[in-house]
């Protein structure tokens, strides 16, 4: 063969195998574990008003700020002590996937925050608690970041889980020996324990849903152990007068034998929580619920 013919088959070859090199990763990652988690989350769409936060009642810059009574076993012990749960709706901006300080940029899109934050006192020193859920304002039951961490005189311990487009994907920081630091995927077709105190207020409550769903087990936690998926049940029934204190939705999630988590929401938008009860013996009532500016001026 004339070498010219050979150099151009060599040339034709390599530029085959440089241009497999640039687009294969690219299709396997665009293709790879979507099927599966797109399926299950849009099976339980139809049960949740998609435009629950759409209306202008988020529109006023306010943070709607609910205090619970609480209990949670600390130390094989009950504490008491005062949550808080703060919902209102943000501008992120895509940059930095972040509350934005410049609304004048072109990759802003509306998120609701959802911040619950804790002090639980023990024999020899308080925990801390914060956990931050972020939704994207239209996709009430997707969740699209979380940041949880506790303090304690022991440590810190951090996780985040922000969605990739293809999974879940959870960095984590522990002071605890086996834990340490690392990231893990996760399914994407879940909904996070955490969350469901606002997930579940976009119910569609008047059909009285019931089926079945995914659900990761708690992060507001001090340590970074391996996730727990439980393939849970939910059903909704009118509460009973005595139940709540005023006219309620009452949901049950039974994850596990054993294992039920009871939230009562308030029949009147928005829906409220009113009262929690947990299996493992953890509880919110509500204390008080106001429209607080957010951030002062």
């Amino acid at each position: 063969m004339p070498q010219v013919s050979i150099r151009n088959t060599l040339l034709a070859v390599m530029m085959g195998m440089w241009g497999a090199g640039c687009q294969g990763p690219s299709e396997t990652k665009a293709t790879g574990r979507v099927p599966v988690s797109a399926q299950a989350l849009q099976a339980v769409l139809p049960y949740f008003d998609q435009e629950w936060a759409m209306r202008k009642y988020w529109e006023d810059g306010l943070a709607e700020v609910a205090t619970y009574d609480a209990e949670r076993i600390v130390y094989k012990k009950k504490r008491t002590f005062e949550f808080t749960q703060i919902t209102v709706k943000e501008e992120f901006n895509q940059q930095f996937n972040v509350k934005t300080d410049d609304y004048k940029r072109a990759d802003l899109f509306p998120v609701m925050k959802i911040n619950q934050f804790c002090s639980i006192q023990a024999d020899q020193y308080p925990y801390h608690y914060l956990t931050s859920l972020f939704f994207r304002r239209d996709q009430p039951v997707a969740l699209f970041k979380m940041t949880s961490s506790s303090q304690e005189w022991c440590g810190n311990t951090f996780k985040s889980i922000i969605d990739d487009g293809v999974n879940f994907e959870m960095w984590y920081n522990s002071y605890w020996d086996g834990q340490g630091d690392g990231n893990r995927d996760l399914r994407r077709d879940v909904f996070l324990e955490d969350a469901l105190p606002y997930t579940l207020r976009t119910l569609k409550f008047a059909q009285q849903p019931s089926f079945d769903f995914v659900v990761l087990d708690l992060q507001q936690t001090n340590q970074a152990t391996p996730p727990v998926y439980y393939q849970a049940h939910l059903t909704t029934s009118e509460a009973p007068a005595a139940d709540a204190p005023q006219p309620a939705w009452r949901v049950a999630v039974a994850l596990a034998p054993g294992k039920e988590n009871v939230y009562w929401f308030a029949k009147t938008y928005p829906n409220v929580l009113l009262r929690q009860t947990a299996w493992d013996g953890r509880t919110l009532r509500l204390k008080s619920t106001r429209r607080y500016v957010y951030w002062p001026q």
